[in-house]
C-alpha cells in the first residue's frame, strides 16, 4: 500500500521558519522523483520544489524565491520542505507528490502551514 504521509506543518510567525517531512512507503522510494505543491483554497495546486530520485537535481517553482530548501534522506524514505523567512502569502496546504520510475503518480494528504502573528 502506498503511503505519503507528510508533517511538520503548523503556525509559525512571519520571519520563522519550518521544515516539512513526506515519509514514503510502499513504492521504490529511491528511483522516484518527489515534488513539493502548496494548494490555497479555490486555487489550482502550485509546484514548489521538485528533486531527483537520487537527490542531485533540484527545481523550484517561482513562489520558492530562494526561501526554499528541497532535500531527502533515501535511507529514511524521506523527503524534506525547509522554509525559511515565512511570510503570510505562504500560508497554505503543502503536500508531496512522488513520480515513479514507471511514471505513476501518487500524492499525500497535506500539511497545513499557517504564517501569522
Amino acid at each position: 500500500q502506498v503511503q505519503l504521509v507528510e508533517s511538520g506543518g503548523g503556525q509559525v510567525q512571519p520571519g520563522g521558519s519550518l521544515e516539512l517531512s513526506c515519509r514514503a512507503s510502499g513504492f521504490t522510494f529511491s528511483s522516484s522523483a518527489m515534488n513539493w505543491y502548496r494548494r490555497a483554497p479555490g486555487k489550482e495546486r502550485e509546484l514548489v520544489a521538485f528533486i531527483t530520485g537520487d537527490g542531485h537535481h533540484t527545481i523550484y517553482g517561482d513562489s520558492a524565491e530562494g526561501r526554499f530548501t528541497v532535500s531527502r534522506n533515501n535511507a529514511e524514505n524521506t523527503v524534506y520542505l525547509r522554509v525559511d523567512s515565512l511570510k503570510p502569502e505562504d500560508t497554505d496546504v503543502y503536500l508531496c507528490n512522488a513520480v515513479t520510475a514507471r511514471n505513476r503518480i501518487y500524492w499525500g494528504q497535506g500539511t497545513q502551514v499557517t504564517v501569522s502573528s
